[in-house]
């Protein structure tokens, strides 16, 4: 067992029992404590789980990483995403791009693109696309997250219905396995729920860490998305999921 599949497998562990010690992990791998520290601290820097003391536990089910710290994690994964999503996108397109992380670093790399119109509820978004004169760039009216400047509220459900675009571009929390998009904030959801709605095609962004996390809010499933963006082959069950539903899958 190499270090990635052995890190794999202590993300699976850990997800099954909640939490799993050192002691523990290194008797099951027959490797030493140093190892399996090693392999804690760099799966707890990706977001995969919570570094507690003696062991590993699993990310809080009911509370998002602070926004600075996932602005940061799997920046070269959000990168090669970004950079797949950015090249299924055609010139002078129309597109949804939601909050996150993920979808600011797809902002950045949709610069070179010419003639798009994009409608976000992310001011984060606009303010990377603002300066390229040839995009139309709208913003969803609401409520302004101070945390991540996300918009959300009724008001831009309302806004979003108002449009039928060719590609919406989502972000996600968590990716069960039984195929539930989960989040955590259940105004988020329903402002992603308006997106996936009113585009004709909806690509989702999600780096590997999303597949081993467990948000408590249902923002939809994966059988409404027409392709999922990712840097890691996904789960077995969730690969399945999507052969099933006709949902494409681009690794970067």
């Amino acid at each position: 067992m190499n270090q990635q599949q052995r890190q794999d497998a202590i993300v699976e562990l850990v997800r099954r029992q909640g939490y799993a010690s050192i002691e523990q992990l290194t008797e099951h791998f027959s490797v030493t404590p140093q190892t399996i520290r090693r392999d804690l601290n760099a799966l707890a820097e990706e977001g995969m789980i919570r570094r507690v003391h003696g062991g590993a536990g699993l990310e809080s089910s009911t509370v998002n990483t602070a926004y600075s710290t996932r602005k940061n994690l799997n920046l070269e994964a959000k990168r090669r995403i970004a950079a797949l999503v950015a090249s299924h996108i055609p010139d002078h397109a129309s597109l949804f791009i939601n909050i996150g992380t993920s979808n600011e670093v797809v902002a950045e790399a949709l610069l070179d693109h010419q003639g798009l119109e994009v409608i976000t509820n992310n001011l984060n978004v606009a303010a990377i696309l603002q300066h390229k004169e040839d995009f139309n760039v709208i913003i969803a009216g609401g409520q302004v997250r101070s945390r991540d400047g996300g918009i959300i509220g009724e008001a831009t459900i309302d806004f979003i219905n108002q449009f039928k675009v060719d590609f919406g571009i989502i972000g996600i929390s968590g990716i069960d396995e039984d195929g539930s998009l989960l989040e955590f904030d259940y105004q988020e959801a329903r402002v992603a729920q308006a997106i996936i709605r009113n585009s004709r095609q909806v690509y989702l962004t999600a780096d590997h860490s999303k597949f081993h996390r467990n948000p408590v809010v249902r923002q939809g499933n994966i059988a409404q998305l027409d392709a999922l963006f990712t840097d890691r082959q996904p789960p077995e069950r969730i690969v399945h999921l999507m052969q099933v539903n006709d949902v494409a899958l681009h690794i970067a």
